[in-house]
């Protein structure tokens, strides 16, 4: 087949950074300094975009950049200010068997953007490979798609002055109190906050909101992923979305669809402002805020998938590659992707990530998704990973929380109680254990058989010894590195754990085949919502005495203990224990 002739590079800027070894965008009198990663490029497009009230692209003036240098790509322009539309077009060679997926018809949002304007459409435009209706490949081997992204994909801005955000409490480990909700979810339909702040940062700060959490004796809120992410294909594909949000289009920019609608009509330096103005008004409250981040996997999903930022950059140096198979990914996230810690590169780009989040924007703390991913050298992980390690001795990170969720799909992926100091683990020992003690055994002896014995009960009541006893230090990291948990955004609420045998998730579309069946709970002898009439009889009796019995068990246990979101209120999910997808009255 012929292809269309590929755009040619543009010309060169005709000066380059002041400072070569700042990612991103960096503001000077004049205009801005722009330097990206792209090692294997043969040159890189800085393409300065002009869009109209709507949104849509009306003009793209295109500018060199030089390099590359220690595969760094940069220039200065003059006249660029605050709120100035960018995207990158990379060329290079196209070798799909090599891992070379360059299309400079494919416009691509920079890593480093502060702020993003617009959302990916899901579309052939997309795919930097050629693909049919369907988003299947046309060709296998690749062939490049000859279809151009722009006005398809989110655009980085540029963004201007910052106002100070309010310091946080900085609460002890030993006073700390976790609550994980959804900045959407915890508002959508709470009462006191008004309907055009519900389901937004700001909705999140209003004080009706601050109210209910200072009433629960909370001391840290830890939000859901806030990174501006894209759903998977296959969720759009069915009219569903990626409601949780891991799923990470950008470690720098935060989810616009959060911000009110005001803000969203004000542009994306708005959108930033009431996203800050969130976390000062929650530090002035005296609560922390924590974020839940997805820097194992980026929402361009397999090989074959979308290429809108770090695989259009330089695929090869970013993704976990097969040994001497660049075509092949290796995936220990479950997502179709796995970002490659042994590149510098993207090791730079977390910690970078990171300082932004903590220094800038203010947050107190990170809890890690996949956490094991981050530790790996390719197949194996290492507690004393370079990351881990910069995280860890950072001088703005080691000032904050770190919480890993201590596991992955790979090899040797559970490694609960193995991260180095100052991370604390999520425990799902305890989890299991208190479920099983409570409901799993409750529901056996109410059977006549037999339940288990109360030793590993009493191992997690006391901090969990056996797992978080030992480390780099004599002791290990104490009580206080384990997590306490029974219930997180990840399975049962407790409410669906004391009214269900078995999950019912038939919304989702997959047939309920999605969701663990490792629950261990107990429906007290009627599966699910109890009929009318029956609300106030002993079943709904049991099912509140359970629930009573497992929170206490949580907040008198050693160690940090975290509260989902809801459970204070028995808020079910009708039996759904995977609710990713549900953007819906199941989740909020």
């Amino acid at each position: 087949m012929s292809l269309s002739p590929e755009p040619q590079p543009a010309a060169l800027a005709a000066s380059d950074a002041a400072d070569r070894t700042r990612l991103g965008v960096c503001l000077t009198w004049d205009g801005a300094d722009f330097v990206v990663v792209a090692p294997r490029a043969a040159a890189v497009d800085l393409c300065l975009i002009d869009t109209d009230d709507a949104g849509d692209v009306i003009a793209e003036r295109r500018v060199g950049l030089h390099g590359p240098r220690l595969g760094v790509w940069s220039a200065h322009v003059p006249g660029v200010r605050a709120g100035q539309r960018y995207g990158y077009r990379v060329h290079g060679p196209w070798d799909p068997s090599e891992g070379m997926l360059f299309n400079p018809r494919k416009l691509l949002l920079d890593p480093y953007a502060r702020a993003i304007d617009g959302a990916p459409q899901l579309g052939p435009e997309l795919y930097a490979h050629a693909v049919e209706e369907d988003l299947s490949p046309t060709f296998v081997p690749f062939v490049p798609s000859e279809l151009d992204s722009a006005g398809h994909v989110a655009l980085g801005v540029v963004t201007g002055e910052q106002f100070a955000v309010v310091p946080g409490p900085k609460v002890p480990d030993g006073r700390t109190v976790v609550y994980e909700t959804h900045v959407k979810g915890f508002t959508r339909t709470m009462p006191g906050v008004p309907p055009e702040l519900r389901g937004t940062y700001a909705g999140l700060a209003h004080p009706a909101s601050i109210e209910h959490l200072r009433s629960l004796g909370v001391t840290t809120v830890e939000l859901l992923p806030i990174h501006a992410a894209f759903s998977e294909a296959f969720l759009l594909q069915r009219g569903r979305t990626n409601y949780w949000g891991y799923s990470t289009l950008s470690y720098f920019a935060p989810e616009p669809s959060y911000a009110t609608a005001t803000a969203q009509a004000a542009g994306p330096q708005a959108v930033l402002d009431e996203l800050r103005g969130m976390v000062s008004l929650l530090h002035e409250a005296g609560l922390e805020v924590i974020m839940d981040v997805v820097y194992n996997h980026t929402c361009e999903s397999g090989a074959d998938g979308p290429t809108l930022s770090l695989r259009g950059l330089d695929n090869r140096e970013y993704y976990l590659h097969a040994p001497h198979q660049p075509a092949q990914y290796i995936d220990v996230t479950g997502t179709g992707n796995t970002v490659d810690f042994r590149s510098t590169r993207a090791v730079q780009l977390v910690l970078d990530s990171l300082r932004y989040w903590a220094g800038d924007v203010g947050v107190d703390g990170f809890r890690f998704d996949l956490a094991v991913t981050l530790g790996r050298d390719a197949s194996e992980f290492h507690p004393r990973h370079p990351l881990l390690i910069g995280m860890s001795t950072d001088p703005i990170l080691r000032g904050v929380k770190l919480i890993a969720e201590p596991w992955d799909i790979g090899p040797g992926g559970w490694r609960t109680g193995q991260f180095p100091l100052p991370f604390h683990d999520w425990n799902d020992r305890y989890r299991g254990t208190v479920r099983s003690f409570w409901l799993r055994d409750a529901s056996e002896i109410s059977k006549g058989r037999l339940g288990s014995d109360l030793r590993d009960l009493a191992t997690r009541l006391s901090g969990s010894a056996d797992i978080f006893s030992y480390g780099e230090l004599p002791g290990g990291r104490g009580p206080l590195g384990s997590v306490n948990f029974v219930t997180a955004h990840d399975g049962f609420t407790l409410r669906d754990l004391v009214s269900y045998d078995y999950k019912h998730n038939l919304a989702n579309g997959e047939d309920n085949r999605d969701g663990t069946d490792d629950n261990r709970s107990w429906n007290h002898g009627f599966e699910g919502p109890l009929p009318e009439g029956m609300g106030g009889g002993p079943i709904e009796m049991l099912r509140r005495r359970s629930s009573r019995n497992v929170l206490a068990t949580l907040f008198v246990s050693a160690g940090t203990p975290m509260l989902l979101g809801g459970d204070e209120m028995g808020r079910t999910q009708d039996g759904n224990n995977n609710s990713y997808c549900q953007d819906s009255p199941i989740s909020w």
